[in-house]
């Protein structure tokens, strides 16, 4: 009773409950799934609005840090735009300081910075999301950051709803040498198999890095 009450209290078997809280609300979230190419990264994600009142471009949630950057959240998203505001503006310090790109690893850095600290001062809450950054720095790149403020590189990835589901399927499936459109499909299948009668592709948004350029593609435009 209690050690839920602070995210500075540790309960007794050694867990962090605002934590352990925080990291489902993240599996709550709409999944995202994120595939290393042989010369791109792509990132797709169910945008999950079903409100025909929406308009569907302000429910994306693939966003561009830098010109070679672009991220992507699961969990509450009010908070991951915060981090992506914060995401935006180490990159562009970076810029103005060292006139250079910065590595998407140094960006996502600071980033697992601030999600750590507010899973250690008292009065404030962790972020209720993790977020997937693909990049390009001479190579692809994919890191996943947790609501702990860890992170870790990877070759494919998922975060949110059914993640676990998700990676066992990218474990089964993932190879090496693919191009974009392979990823795209990869992904899509595999969203498909998952969701079952529920999938339907006019809601999946695709953000594609290679050799720095960014591109964006949405609904019909995918081919499965």
């Amino acid at each position: 009773m209690g050690y839920d009450r602070a995210a500075t209290m540790f309960a007794p078997d050694g867990h962090i409950l605002q934590v352990e809280y925080a990291e489902k609300t993240v599996r709550l979230g709409s999944a995202s799934i994120g595939i290393l190419g042989k010369d791109c990264v792509v990132i797709i994600s169910d945008r999950r609005q079903k409100d025909s009142l929406i308009v569907e471009n302000s429910a994306n949630k693939i966003h561009e840090i830098d010109e070679h950057i672009i991220a992507v959240s699961a969990g509450i998203t009010s908070d991951a735009r915060i981090l992506v505001e914060k995401a935006r503006m180490v990159a562009q310090q970076h810029r103005v300081t060292y006139d250079s790109a910065p590595s998407t690893e140094s960006v996502i850095r600071d980033i697992a910075d601030v999600q750590q600290q507010f899973t250690q001062y008292g009065g404030a809450r962790p972020f209720g999301t993790s977020m997937m950054f693909g990049g390009y720095n001479g190579e692809p790149v994919l890191y996943t950051v947790d609501v702990t403020g860890n992170y870790l590189r990877y070759k494919a990835n998922a975060i949110g709803e059914d993640d676990e589901k998700i990676k066992k399927l990218l474990r089964e499936k993932y190879t090496n040498d693919l191009s974009s459109k392979d990823a795209i499909k990869l992904g899509l299948s595999i969203f498909k198999e998952v969701q079952g009668d529920e999938f339907n592709v006019d809601k999946f948004d695709v953000g594609i890095v290679k050799e720095g350029k960014i591109e964006k593609i949405s609904g019909k435009e995918l081919e499965i």
